[in-house]
């Protein structure tokens, strides 16, 4: 008798062969449970059977040109969505390859999941010179990410993903590594179920911190807001609680958009200058969401802040409330519900905050006095940074390492939240902004997405474009091209010492990005950037514009009006 036809085993006439799911396969059926949709990732001889679950399954699956690559890209695409995306990594060089955007993930609070391989389970740790052997690949790993975990055994899969989600879902999110040695990729995992675990919700604030929290803002006279990005959920709740309490608002760079760019009480990410710092110093209550308040959002003057009046921090990490700056209020729990809980404290019948009606009058005088400390080349960055906002409404820019990007680090406020992303601050890395442009691309396909890079940080990751071309993402890649790096160059210029290896060879760009079937221009005017960047919504390949730093029409500031 004939086996009826099943989509599960191999069959031929008269005869039902079963076929193995691997735990391969089972894994990336559990992502798609988890709700996973896209995967970046390399193929390699010791993930196959990674790849084997891949085909056929409702994951999107992009290939960069270096696990470099693939981590900017699931970085860029989780700060946008604010979803994770999965890496596929090889053993060895592949997960040295990744740890660069690992560790700036973990700088960021980005969520990442990455998947490696490793050798098999009976040689691991002996150094018997297996192909990508090393000596602790989980403790490489485990520098930069929330959890690290090698799976030993196949049933472990599902207690370790709920653990990763649980993280994404009510933790800090931070990169989450997960390798599986290459004999259990191959084991059959048939009996493994296929489920997505109920994920706790982010905490909510203990309520009587909230009432003590509530008082203080309630009596405070100059009070100062600091948004970091662990406010990013939070744009809403945060604007009704600055303008109950007509406090000025500072932002990290992670935290820019959390209010529209011409609020009155908005002073954008200029932490590290004086007028900020004396009126954090004069501030009788300074309440600091979701940030560390580390060094990396205070350029130019990165000392330690002077705090007199009184701290209140909001923060999901607990280990954050006495680094650096001690609380003398910490609210734990997630931003979003801690700030509606102090709103509706502060609303309760006989609860005033009409003490302070001076907020908006102070935050015109410290923009006022922020503005003299900008030289020439900020505002000619100002005034490229108002026509890409101008020209391309709903605009996500992805900042590398770059003159530029440092001016816009200060000067650039976005309308909304998850519009601005650089690897400028925290770990502080090269060569992000271009595949991070296609990750948020890919997150966003119908918002533009701008890349502002130097010629220097391009370089690191510049075969990319081919990514971009092959995974139909038509960003645009602002070049600013200074035949070198910029930025060291001027530090070591103004420190005395010689200019040593910051002079660069830099190819024809135009010519090299033709090649990879991108389309490629050098800005000539303003006028003329203007005009290209009218194309972005008809585009259907990546554009480079290049603009070289020394152009006569950059330095005449009547033309960029």
């Amino acid at each position: 008798m004939a086996a009826e036809k099943n989509d599960s085993p191999h069959w031929s006439t008269g005869i039902i062969i079963h076929k193995m799911v691997s735990f391969g396969e089972v894994l990336v059926r559990s992502l798609e449970a988890y709700g996973v949709d896209t995967v970046f990732g390399i193929p390699g001889v010791h993930t196959l059977e990674l790849y084997r679950g891949l085909s056929g399954s409702t994951l999107r699956h992009v290939t960069p040109r270096h696990e470099q690559g693939a981590g900017f890209m699931a970085s860029g695409y989780a700060s946008v969505s604010g979803k994770p995306a999965a890496c596929f990594v090889i053993s060895g060089p592949g997960l040295t390859n990744i740890l660069t955007p690992m560790g700036q993930a973990y700088a960021d609070s980005v969520p990442m999941l990455v998947i490696a391989s490793v050798i098999e389970r009976q040689y691991l740790g002996l150094g018997t010179g297996r192909l990508h052997e090393m000596p602790s690949q989980i403790g490489a790993a485990a520098s930069v990410a929330a959890f690290a975990h090698t799976v030993m055994e196949p049933d472990e899969l599902p207690h370790i993903l709920t653990r990763a989600f649980t993280i994404f879902s009510s933790e800090r999110p931070r990169p989450v590594y997960i390798e599986v040695p290459i004999d259990v990729l191959s084991c059959s995992a048939d009996h493994i179920p296929l489920y997505s675990a109920s994920l706790p919700s982010p905490p909510a604030p203990p309520a009587d911190v909230i009432t003590k929290a509530a008082a203080l803002l309630c009596s405070a006279q100059r009070p100062l807001v600091i948004l970091g990005g662990g406010s990013i959920n939070a744009a809403v709740e945060a604007l009704i609680l600055v303008e109950r309490l007509n406090a000025p608002v500072v932002t990290t760079v992670h935290a820019k958009g959390m209010l529209p760019p011409d609020h009155p009480l908005i002073l954008g990410s200029t932490l590290g200058y004086a007028p900020v710092r004396v009126a954090i110093e004069q501030a009788d209550v300074v309440l600091a969401v979701g940030t560390e308040l580390s060094e990396t959002d205070q350029f130019p003057d990165q000392r330690k802040l002077a705090m007199k009046g009184k701290l209140v921090r909001v923060d999901i990490d607990p280990k954050q409330f006495h680094r650096l700056y001690p609380a003398d209020i910490a609210i734990l729990g997630d931003a979003r519900l801690a700030l509606a809980a102090l709103n509706e404290a502060l609303a309760q019948p006989g609860r005033s905050t009409g003490a302070n009606n001076l907020g908006a009058q102070r935050a015109a005088e410290i923009r006022g006095e922020i503005r003299k400390f900008w030289d020439a080349n900020m505002l000619v960055h100002q005034r490229l940074l108002d026509v890409l906002q101008a020209a391309l409404p709903g605009l996500v820019i992805t900042g590398d390492s770059t003159q530029p990007v440092y001016s816009a680090n200060i000067m650039y406020n976005p309308p909304r939240p998850r519009s601005y992303f650089t690897s400028a601050t925290g770990f502080g890395t090269l060569g992000y902004a271009l595949p991070a442009a296609i990750g948020a691309k890919l997150a966003a396909p119908e918002r533009p997405v701008v890349a502002i890079i130097g010629d220097g940080g391009l370089q690191f990751t510049l075969p990319e474009l081919a990514s971009a071309i092959e995974a139909k993402t038509p960003v645009t890649i602002l070049l600013w091209n200074n035949q070198g790096y910029g930025e060291i160059r001027h530090q070591m210029a103004s420190s005395g010492i010689p200019s040593l290896g910051v002079d660069l060879y830099t190819p024809d760009f135009l010519t090299v990005a033709k090649g990879y079937g991108c389309f490629a221009h050098r800005a000539n005017s303003l006028e003329h950037l203007r005009a290209l960047l009218q194309q972005v919504g008809q585009q259907v390949v990546p554009m480079l514009i290049e603009i070289q730093e020394g152009d006569a029409w950059l330095a005449e500031p009547g033309t960029m009006n």
